[in-house]
């Protein structure tokens, strides 16, 4: 899918204060994310968090848990922050950045929960390691996620899914629990939906879901 640039979106975003946006900003606080928060509660992300309704639900419903959303692109990041002055709540923070470059972010233990909901599927083979459930990004969550953290993946696309089962044996992660069909399996209880999901299920596409640990 194309993205649409928005004029203006990277001047919007600088200027917020709900968003960082430089490398020697958000790169500052790695280690030191409870230290922004200003409490001890849990640290929960979110990977390409798109326009932001997943992570602003689970913002707004957890007033215990603070939420870092993460997204590439300025043009989508810029409409999370069209919303996000709307949720009067402290625990959430957004941050524009290439996954890539993640481990600069976090440190060791620093997170919670990771959420990957419809990342790009990087369709052909000589791309897979750039997808986010690939054994090379697996490898970059478990420097910070915590012993008993968790990754949790929804996903409209099968192939990418099968790949991320296959992935996780791999890495020699576990298999906590999966499905095929999310809105017609046990798993759909406190289901948040994203906007793709939205979109997807009105359509009558199934959804896959995954949560893993080590």
């Amino acid at each position: 899918m194309r993205l649409r640039n928005v004029k203006g979106s990277r001047e919007t975003i600088a200027a917020n204060d709900y968003a960082m946006h430089l490398p020697e900003e958000y790169e500052s606080y790695k280690g030191r994310w409870k230290e922004f928060f200003g409490n001890e509660n849990p640290i929960h992300i979110e990977i390409g968090m798109g326009k932001g309704q997943f992570i602003m639900e689970l913002a707004k419903m957890n007033s215990d848990i603070n939420y870092i959303g993460i997204e590439k692109y300025s043009s989508v990041l810029v409409r999370a922050l069209e919303k996000r002055p709307e949720l009067e709540t402290k625990n959430l923070i957004f941050i524009r950045m290439d996954a890539e470059d993640i481990v600069k972010v976090f440190d060791k233990d620093e997170i919670d929960r990771i959420y990957l909901n419809f990342s790009d599927p990087w369709p052909k083979d000589r791309h897979a390691k750039r997808r986010l459930t690939s054994t090379q990004f697996l490898s970059k969550y478990n420097q910070f996620l915590q012993p008993d953290g968790k990754v949790i993946f929804k996903t409209d696309n099968r192939p990418l899914f099968d790949f991320s089962l296959e992935q996780v044996e791999e890495a020699g992660w576990t298999l906590e629990n999966h499905t095929f069909d999310l809105h017609n399996s046990e798993f759909i209880k406190g289901n948040v939906m994203t906007e793709y999901e939205t979109k997807f299920v009105a359509e009558g596409k199934p959804i896959c879901r995954m949560v893993i640990s080590r």
